[in-house]
């Protein structure tokens, strides 16, 4: 079937706002904290891989893909299905906590280089939801599909239906029902959503995003992980961004298209995150003390960058042959 082509130059105004990630997750001990970055200046020789939080696997297997000759979309698409398959995280795919109701609910996005988008929110029952929102891009008229008719779409495209509730989520969620406080908890080596962005050998560039969403939401939530402009955002002349942190606040702002746009008025990629942050932080009544917000972004040239709110968010970026985790700087380390 024909797809639909998503206007890349859309204005702010016209975006649709819906809601994203919450602030747990699994650490690798063994990532590494040196760097701090505050700017890349150096294009970087293709292929680069970037993510949110401390992803290795993730990324050294979208950087393979890449390494033999494989597009920037087929990259995001398989670095992200490593995630969703990690029980363990409990923030994305399988074993991803709750809503309160205890059920898990999923939610993906993926755009490629031509600007095409495809989106699932509030899936259950499906695993790797970054592929049934590629499918969605790729053999449907349509750009998003939403619950059961989402879930139903991945049945007749040959996804398997299964439990997303592990034995462990569902101890963690009936110790939180015997208190049933519902606040966002800051990231303290921990990641939510992963978002993830690649450059192919051709220079291509593609995205993805996936997440579990805010431990025990209110039932029908989605953040901004699914949402483009929202959680990820690609322009193939530009850039591309990506969101991880409290949802809402990233869709007040429409955080990624806002940094792809910066970097194409010449703002570099680190000062375009940081820009975005300020945003956020800067808007009246900001309870930014009380949340975490961190983005990624890379432009044409192989430059990357990154920043949060909050001391703790880290990614992994695969460049030069190398796959690094490296600690973001972040706004209150400067606002001290």
């Amino acid at each position: 079937m024909k797809r639909r082509k998503f206007l890349q130059k859309a204005s702010i105004s016209t975006l649709g706002l819906v809601t994203t990630g919450n602030l747990v997750a699994c650490v690798n001990p063994t990532s590494q904290k040196e760097e701090v970055l505050t700017t890349d200046t150096e294009a970087s020789v293709k292929p680069l891989v970037i993510a949110t939080w401390n992803t290795p696997l993730a990324v050294s297997t979208a950087a393979e893909v890449l390494e033999a000759g494989g597009s920037a979309l087929d990259a995001v698409e398989a670095g992200c299905k490593i995630e969703e398959a990690n029980e363990k995280g409990q923030s994305v795919g399988i074993g991803g906590l709750p809503d309160r109701d205890g059920n898990v609910t999923l939610d993906a996005c993926i755009m490629n280089s031509e600007g095409d988008y495809g989106a699932v929110l509030c899936v259950k029952n499906i695993k790797h939801v970054i592929s049934v929102a590629r499918k969605v891009m790729e053999n449907t008229p349509h750009v998003m599909l939403v619950g059961e008719g989402a879930e139903q779409f991945a049945l007749s495209q040959g996804f398997q239906k299964e439990n997303l509730l592990t034995e462990a989520s569902k101890k963690a969620w009936e110790k939180w029902r015997q208190t049933a406080k519902y606040k966002p908890i800051i990231n303290i080596e921990n990641h939510d959503t992963i978002g993830m962005l690649a450059i192919d050998k051709k220079g291509n560039i593609s995205g993805a995003c996936t997440t579990s969403g805010l431990a025990y939401k209110m039932a029908g939530r989605v953040g901004d992980s699914p949402i483009i402009g929202g959680g990820l955002f690609v322009d193939n002349e530009v850039g591309g961004a990506a969101a991880t942190g409290l949802g809402e606040e990233v869709l007040k702002t429409v955080g990624s298209f806002l940094i792809v746009e910066l970097m194409r008025q010449g703002k570099s990629p680190q000062e375009a995150c940081e820009e975005a942050i300020a945003r956020i932080v800067n808007k009246p009544n900001s309870d930014f003390k009380n949340f975490q917000v961190g983005y990624i972004a890379v432009n044409k040239k192989g430059e990357t960058g990154a920043y949060a709110i909050h001391e703790w968010f880290s990614y992994n970026r695969y460049k030069n042959n190398e796959n690094k985790n490296i600690k973001s700087d972040f706004i209150l380390n400067r606002k001290a």
